[in-house]
């Protein structure tokens, strides 16, 4: 589909994985005009999700092009059926972060983008998950003219992007400062090198990762899609463009050798995040901190690459806490057309009472936590 803009802009849609693939070199040099994208907006981490998760027929990629056919405006949506019709963005639940992504130097783009979603969107509701405060989605929210909502959505923790002595500052007492000197030294004792690996390097180095990611978390919970082929796969086709292009970087840490570690942090000109890691069982028999040593690797590389955040992404885990991070939710935007507003307001009433159900259930846990510890106490002390 085209249709015809205004300031010599035009919409289309590109519903073709193959279309999608060779739009490689104009999304590129979009993204790089959106100071707001993350890396998972790149190309190469869209295309390859789409080749490993997409699904026939579903692609909507809703473009805004100038009359000679650069591209100032990108949103990556798919169609889903079931539970209601929804559009939705591509990444799924591997992707902490979703955009639209916008040209920063033509305004004229968010309008347009938003009036060709609302053509895309007939008969369904927008439903963009992970949007991160500030980003591009926001402005398409702001200046649709039909229904809409926003809901939060995942809880992130972020960091300023300074040195690891300046981030020991952040921790709330002198005991617990010394104890994280304490990992440190004895991390330097072990001799472990630091080695960012180069683009060709990439595949193999991922390779090892991945080993070290099962072999770590063997016999824990663990995210099941993280040990799939098809996340191997996809892995394999973005990751080392992304590298060899600055959004993306693996680092192996080897001792006597051997690599018992190895991390792949995404990078964009503001931020920086770990996404995964692996580590030897080994280091956990020696005691060895691998938070720590990935924590002060990635506060050294983005601090000293002149970036603002270093985001620990989705999730509120308690050895992040550790470090007083600030909370910043995602959000959830929805847009419909007014003729699909019951829709709208049922999926977002659904998606409400999901986040009320998880709610209950975590303030239950951390209760039962509770309750546990004071009986074991009680316990103990009449024993």
């Amino acid at each position: 589909m085209t249709a015809g803009g205004t300031h010599g802009l035009r919409s289309e849609v590109c519903r073709d994985g193959a279309e999608f693939g060779r739009l490689g070199e104009r999304w590129t040099s979009l993204y790089g005009r959106c100071s707001t994208a993350t890396p998972f907006q790149s190309h190469s981490w869209l295309h390859s999700w789409w080749l490993s998760y997409g699904r026939p027929g579903a692609l909507r990629v809703v473009l805004v092009r100038r009359e000679d056919g650069e591209l100032v405006a990108a949103a990556p949506l798919m169609r889903a059926w079931r539970p209601l019709p929804v559009l939705s963005q591509l990444g799924g639940t591997i992707t902490d972060f979703t955009d639209v992504l916008l040209d920063d130097a033509c305004p004229e783009a968010a309008p347009l983008l938003a009036r060709a979603l609302a053509e895309v969107a007939r008969g369904a509701v927008i439903d963009l998950r992970e949007v991160r405060p500030g980003a591009a989605a926001e402005r398409i929210h702001a200046c649709w003219r039909g229904p809409r909502r926003r809901l939060a959505d995942s809880l992130c923790l972020e960091l300023p992007a300074v040195p690891m002595d300046v981030l020991l500052e952040r921790i709330p007492t002198g005991k617990a400062q010394q104890r994280v000197r304490a990992k440190l030294r004895k991390l330097d004792a072990l001799g472990i090198d630091e080695r960012v690996v180069t683009g060709e390097e990439v595949p193999a180095a991922l390779e090892r990762l991945l080993t070290l990611h099962q072999r770590q978390w063997l016999g824990r919970r663990v995210t099941v899609e993280h040990t799939s082929d098809r996340f191997a796969q996809h892995l394999a086709r973005a990751v080392r463009p992304m590298v060899e292009r600055g959004d993306a970087m693996v680092t192996e840490f080897r001792l006597a050798g051997d690599v018992v570690a190895a991390d792949l942090t995404l990078m964009s000109p503001r931020l920086a995040g770990g996404y995964l890691y692996g580590a030897d069982p080994v280091l956990r028999a020696r005691k060895i901190d691998v938070a720590t040593l990935l924590l002060r690797h990635g506060a050294r590389q983005t601090s000293e690459s002149g970036r603002v955040t270093l985001s620990l992404l989705r999730g509120n885990e308690p050895y992040k806490r550790h470090w007083r991070p600030e909370s910043v939710p995602n959000q959830r935007l929805m847009m419909s057309r007014r003729s699909t507003a019951p829709l709208l307001w049922l999926l977002a009433g659904a998606a409400g009472a999901r986040r009320w159900a998880a709610r209950q259930a975590r303030e239950r846990a951390w209760v039962g936590r509770v309750v546990g510890r004071v009986r074991g106490r009680t316990n103990g002390g009449g024993g």
